[in-house]
């Protein structure tokens, strides 16, 4: 296959690239029970882009890889040298690139469920032969919300109840475990306001009596109501 070279710095109208045929059984399968959307691009290699639908533990989404491949220039008179990337560490870059960095997540055994399995797998097979890696990364996945609910309450009172410190993985990790009622983030805060405090001119949540910025008591009443004690 000969194409045109698209890659920064290298001019479209003098380079070709020429792919070597593709290695058939060179496969691996991508498997997430991450229930958002995974896009992932990869700028310096070909096929680049790698897009997994939302998954659960009951259906998980499988994406079957290849092997892609980048160039490399030898001179202007020569096509440009493939240099193959096998279809292992594709998956594996897939799966690393997106995780590494995740609010939490620590690449090991608190992490997304999302992991590659070498082979093409069959979504009809995948429970009947790959169960226990389903389960393991079913754990990860668990611990990984775990620890984002834990991250959200100690933002949460850090920052005395600004819903701006509450992402969308947190809420929904809150979701998956069914605690949805034990959390005041969890309230829907789209209609909420952040107003400025009379005393030092922060942003304070008005649901809450007392200024968690100057910690001046603004709502006297309502912290009367709360039973709140103040030291004199």
């Amino acid at each position: 296959m000969s194409v045109t070279a698209a890659f920064p710095g290298m001019s479209p109208f003098r380079q070709q690239v020429i792919r070597a045929p593709v290695n058939p059984m060179d496969k691996c399968t991508v498997v997430s029970i991450f229930p958002f959307h995974i896009r992932e691009t990869k700028p310096t290699i070909s096929p680049s882009t790698f897009i997994i639908a939302p998954g659960s533990y009951e259906n998980p989404t499988l994406l079957v890889v290849g092997p892609s491949s980048w160039w490399r220039e030898i001179d202007e008179k020569q096509p440009m040298l493939e240099i193959p990337v096998s279809s292992i560490q594709v998956a594996d870059a897939i799966v690393r690139d997106y995780c590494n960095g995740l609010l939490g997540c620590n690449m090991s055994d608190i992490m997304p469920g999302l992991f590659y399995l070498q082979g093409a797998v069959q979504q009809k097979n995948l429970k009947i032969d790959h169960l226990p890696e389903l389960d393991v990364a079913a754990s990860k996945q668990r611990r990984w919300f775990e620890k984002l609910i834990e991250l959200a309450d100690i933002d949460w009172a850090k920052t005395n109840g600004n819903p701006l410190c509450i992402n969308s993985l947190m809420r929904h990790a809150a979701k998956e475990l069914g605690l949805e009622a034990t959390k005041d983030w969890m309230e829907d805060f789209k209609n909420l306001q952040m107003i400025r405090c009379i005393a030092c001119g922060a942003l304070r949540n008005p649901a809450f009596p007392v200024c968690g910025s100057c910690h001046a008591v603004i709502d006297k009443k309502r912290a009367e109501e709360l039973g709140l004690v103040f030291a004199k």
